[in-house]
């Protein structure tokens, strides 16, 4: 049994996406572990601004049937099987970790974004801040304290209707 942390992310329908994204994770992996909500920017492209959050659970999944259901969950939110990378997205769901597991197939684990971007980066020191990169052992709430947070900003937000 290995957590999963996946990036979960939508700048279309964002609550009613992330909140149907979030019952399906539990109805096939059980509890889960989620992080606050934070509203950013689009990276690398014009768009409306996108809620992201980050989900753990457990799983005895190896990485490419998780990858698998994941893109299956993304396109039973409307997004097309060849998708671009800076494009809106009804729904963006993105295995950025896997227990200890570091490889290079069918994704890279950890996924490099997990240090890059803002919006994963809060979420992972929030719901696992002395969980420690299984590549160089730094604990997230200290890439979170090193990250120029300026540069990303994020507004927590809860994941209501209104």
């Amino acid at each position: 049994m290995a957590r999963a942390f996946v990036s979960v992310g939508s700048n279309v329908d964002r609550v009613q996406h992330l909140k149907h994204a979030i019952e399906e994770l539990s109805r096939l992996y059980g509890p889960l572990i989620i992080s606050p909500v934070y509203e950013s920017a689009p990276v690398g492209f014009e768009g409306a601004p996108f809620y992201n959050l980050v989900i753990a659970f457990d799983t005895e999944e190896r990485p490419r049937q998780l990858v698998e259901q994941l893109h299956t969950l993304e396109r039973a939110h409307g997004r097309p099987p060849k998708h671009g990378a800076w494009v809106s997205r009804t729904l963006d769901l993105d295995l950025v970790r896997l227990g200890e597991l570091v490889c290079e197939q069918p994704v890279k684990l950890p996924r490099p974004e997990c240090r890059r971007y803002a919006f994963i980066l809060k979420p992972l020191a929030d719901i696992a801040p002395h969980w420690r990169d299984p590549e160089d052992r730094t604990a997230y709430i200290d890439l979170w304290r090193k990250f120029d947070q300026t540069s990303q900003p994020l507004t927590r937000v809860e994941l209501t209707d209104t």
